[in-house]
């Protein structure tokens, strides 16, 4: 294994990050379904009141560049404008200002083991209160209802609060699945936040996944974050999709099922941890659905989101 050391550089922000804060994680490149972990990062970095970089990673290390491309711009014959991924850990403060530390950016493609020390070399030299990290995958749920989450972690009072799905699966492994788990091994305290998105919008930018997430890390660390926006957002999406479902009976239908599905397994039901693997595919509501967002995104100059 390389040395952990070896695949960050610290900023002189480091000799300023007081002890004892919470971090928050969120990674791209797995499971991003809504949008909520881009979400979170753009919102977090440019709502927040102002950031410092603590820590920068190596791309040359841990990137696989051909996987996922460095964007640039071409200016008729020029090239300008090189944008490399940047995967960082930042000082930043909730809207009361308290502090917090966020690692934000792409999931390494390569030397996970020693990323994972690095991140438990910041917990202890930083002496973190708590790791939070957050990603997002799609369910068959309904839009109507509100998002459910996952948690994983030895948070047991977050869990007991939180966690509406509750499976035993084998399921693929991210690099935070493997901070979390040294992380528990070491006994710090650490959750991992799932958000269970309407299969059907999992490839739009959904902002009740990024309310979900905050109000989540919200529930594991008592820091506030302002939402008026991003609500304000969520409403013009929703009455989008409803307009679109009210106008096609065959997905009032599916909708209807899926509501029908999810409030029985909301109740105390005690087949509550295998119900929802039976709840129907929404593959049809995807289909029509897709192609009205297809449309909103090509007439996007309405004002509204979609």
């Amino acid at each position: 294994m390389r040395n952990p050391r070896e695949l960050y550089e610290l900023t002189a922000a480091a000799m300023d990050v007081p002890a004892g804060l919470h971090l928050v994680a969120g990674l791209t490149g797995f499971a991003d379904a809504g949008g909520a972990v881009s979400q979170l990062g753009a919102y977090t970095l440019e709502n927040l009141g102002g950031y410092e970089v603590v820590a920068t990673f190596d791309n040359d290390i841990l990137l696989d560049y051909r996987a996922r491309r460095p964007t640039l711009t071409f200016e008729q014959d020029h090239l300008t404008d090189y944008q490399p991924p940047r995967l960082a850990l930042y000082l930043v403060s909730d809207e009361v200002g308290r502090p917090f530390l966020f690692l934000h950016g792409y999931e390494p493609d390569f030397e996970w083991e020693a990323f994972a020390q690095a991140i438990l070399g910041f917990v202890d030299t930083f002496e973190i209160a708590s790791v939070t990290w957050v990603h997002a995958i799609p369910m068959p749920v309904p839009h109507t209802r509100p998002l459910g989450v996952t948690v994983s972690g030895n948070n047991r009072a977050l869990i007991e609060q939180l966690s509406v799905w509750r499976p035993r699966t084998k399921a693929p492994a991210t690099a935070m699945h493997l901070i979390e788990h040294r992380l528990v091994e070491q006994g710090h305290s650490t959750a991992g936040l799932v958000v269970l998105v309407p299969h059907y919008l999992a490839d739009t930018e959904y902002p009740a996944a990024l309310i979900t997430a905050l109000q989540s890390i919200a529930a594991a660390t008592g820091l506030i974050f302002p939402t008026d926006d991003v609500r304000a957002d969520d409403r013009d999406f929703v009455k989008n999709i409803d307009e679109q479902v009210a106008g096609n009976a065959e997905l009032e239908r599916l909708v209807g099922a899926l509501e029908q599905r999810h409030d029985s397994y909301m109740q105390d039901n005690p087949a509550r941890q295998t119900d929802i693997a039976n709840l129907p595919t929404a593959d049809e509501i995807a289909a029509e659905l897709e192609q009205f967002l297809a449309h909103q995104r090509r007439n996007g100059d309405d004002g509204q989101r979609g």
